[in-house]
């Protein structure tokens, strides 16, 4: 799974997820991408459960591209644990989605099943997804 060799801090506020994403908008290697259209946190299993999805269905002709890293920990207190005592531990990374970012992209495949692997995609994880394409 993904997450960063070291960190400057361990424990991090939340970042917000509020408004549009400003970076991110546009397709830069591949000729179709899928891009959020709700807003959340996707952490490093629901990356590596897309990647999955996506080596699978692409084959040996096609390529893909990763274009978010889960570098924001976040942390949990143990279950049974009373008020008081710090902030808990990291226990997963996670990455904050806004509207608009393009998370993955794809070239090498034809639009249809461009479209299927977007579909798979968009079960995997907490908000919306569409399919865009450059052409």
């Amino acid at each position: 799974m993904l997450m960063p060799k070291r960190v400057k801090y361990r424990k991090n506020h939340l970042p917000h997820i509020k408004g549009k994403e400003t970076r991110g908008l546009k397709l830069a290697f591949g000729d179709y991408g899928i891009q959020a259209v709700g807003r959340g946190y996707v952490d490093s299993r629901m990356i590596e459960s897309c990647r999955v999805i996506m080596a699978k269905n692409i084959g040996k002709t096609g390529k893909y591209w990763i274009r978010i890293f889960p570098d924001v920990a976040w942390t949990k207190k143990p279950l049974e644990v009373r008020m008081g005592g710090g902030k808990g531990d990291p226990e997963k990374w996670i990455f904050p989605v806004k509207p608009g970012r393009i998370m993955f992209e794809l070239t090498g495949v034809d639009e249809d099943t461009a479209k299927h692997i977007a579909r798979l995609i968009g079960f995997r994880l907490p908000f919306e997804v569409r399919l865009i394409s450059r052409v």
